[in-house]
């Protein structure tokens, strides 16, 4: 059995990924079980840079804001602002102070210097403008769309004027307001105003759509495409917003399967694009049903995964990662006989396993699964070792470094 095991087991790096695969995939996930540390980053940036250099990818995505991540890739395409500057305003949920994610920004711009825009590789956030606490406004997408739109076609086409936009959009206090999540009736998303901008939004897609030949020929396909990025983000802002209202039993759930959905349209967008490495939380990349707990409530959704796997076939690939510790975070050595520790007791610090062949050598044999020891920390579940092209074990994760260098 043990000689099994290690049969599964093989380095990080591309080439050992792309053996456990039956094709290149357009969509190639990697996971993480928990936010903000920069061991799994390092895991990550490794294998972009051999992904990159040997097989041809031109894009990482991860969870972080779409809205935000142009001013990234405007820096590693073009030298566009400041590596302090885009580190500052080009991610979220606090990933622009990782010097994980400060070093990955630094390569691609070194990488780029001096090549062809068809060879320079793109950075790109998948998430929505969303935090746990709540959501953005759709002033920022709803205008820049507008903005694309107004000087390339017929006035009579559009919907609406851009003060007419203005007026409906009103102040973004009443859309970010912090006690909307918690109570329905502080939400704006089902008033006159945002019922009407829902309208609106789906028009100004939809003219975008209709003119896509002139308007890629008027001003390029780049632009254009990330006008579609603006329309997919404000038409799923106000979704959300709307639902955000909503006082049914169910209003939880759908809000997060709502923000999957906004990632998952994300990723399918970039897929049209090339291959792609895409990197967020196992939880969001995998491709069997998603749950947590929140409120004292289970909640079940369909990830971003899942539903791009669904779409995309084998051109989709998920490797999620597990641990062992995270000694800062009270994440101790794993018990014998869990799968982590099975992996702990491996030789290698970091590795890549065949997950199907590992889960077919253990079956009937492991232990209860592994409980988390701290609330940001989630253990990989066993019984999804199928529903996995891989599984990248990362034996001790220290204190993240200070990402100001």
């Amino acid at each position: 059995m043990a000689t099994d095991i290690k049969d599964t087991v093989h380095g990080v790096e591309a080439a050992a990924v792309m053996r456990l695969l039956a094709t290149r995939p357009r969509l190639l996930a990697l996971g993480e079980p928990t936010h903000g540390e920069d061991t799994l980053l390092d895991v990550r940036n490794e294998l972009f840079r051999q992904l990159v250099e040997e097989e041809g990818y031109r894009t990482i995505a991860i969870e972080s804001d779409c809205m935000a991540g142009p001013a990234v890739d405007a820096y590693v395409t073009s030298g566009t602002g400041s590596l302090d500057e885009v580190m500052e305003r080009g991610f979220s949920h606090g990933f622009g102070g990782s010097a994980a994610n400060r070093e990955l920004v630094r390569w691609m711009r070194a990488y780029n210097e001096g090549r062809p825009a068809p060879e320079r590789i793109r950075f790109a956030g998948f998430d929505g403008p969303l935090e746990m606490t709540g959501a953005a406004g759709p002033r920022q997408a709803l205008t820049a769309l507008h903005d694309y739109l107004a000087p390339h076609v017929d006035p009579d086409l559009l919907p609406c004027t851009a003060p007419v936009l203005d007026r409906l959009l009103g102040g973004d206090g009443r859309w970010t307001e912090p006690a909307a999540m918690a109570d329905p009736a502080r939400s704006a998303g089902r008033s006159a105003d945002a019922r009407e901008l829902r309208l609106l939004a789906d028009d100004l897609v939809a003219l975008l759509d209709a003119q896509a030949p002139h308007l890629i020929t008027a001003t390029s396909r780049e632009a254009w495409e990330l006008a579609r990025m603006y329309g997919r983000t404000a038409t799923g802002l106000l979704r959300y917003h709307y639902w955000m209202a909503d006082t049914s039993p169910g209003r939880m759930e759908r809000l997060v399967g709502l923000r999957d959905l906004m990632m998952a349209d994300n990723l399918l967008a970039l897929a049209e694009r090339g291959p792609t490495l895409v990197h967020a939380h196992n939880s969001h990349l995998q491709r069997a049903r998603s749950s947590m707990r929140m409120g004292g409530r289970p909640l079940e959704w369909w990830s971003a995964g899942s539903i791009a796997s669904a779409r995309l076939g084998e051109e989709y690939a998920f490797f999620a990662t597990a641990l062992g510790t995270i000694r800062h975070r009270g994440v101790d050595t794993p018990r014998p006989g869990t799968l982590e520790g099975v992996l702990y007791a491996l030789p290698a610090d970091v590795c890549v396993v065949d997950s199907p062949a590992l889960g077919a050598a253990l079956a009937g044999t492991l232990a209860a699964p592994r409980a988390s020891a701290w609330f940001g920390y989630f253990p990989f579940d066993p019984a999804h070792l199928a529903a996995t092209d891989g599984l990248v074990f990362v034996k001790d994760v220290p204190p993240a470094r200070d990402g100001s260098a």
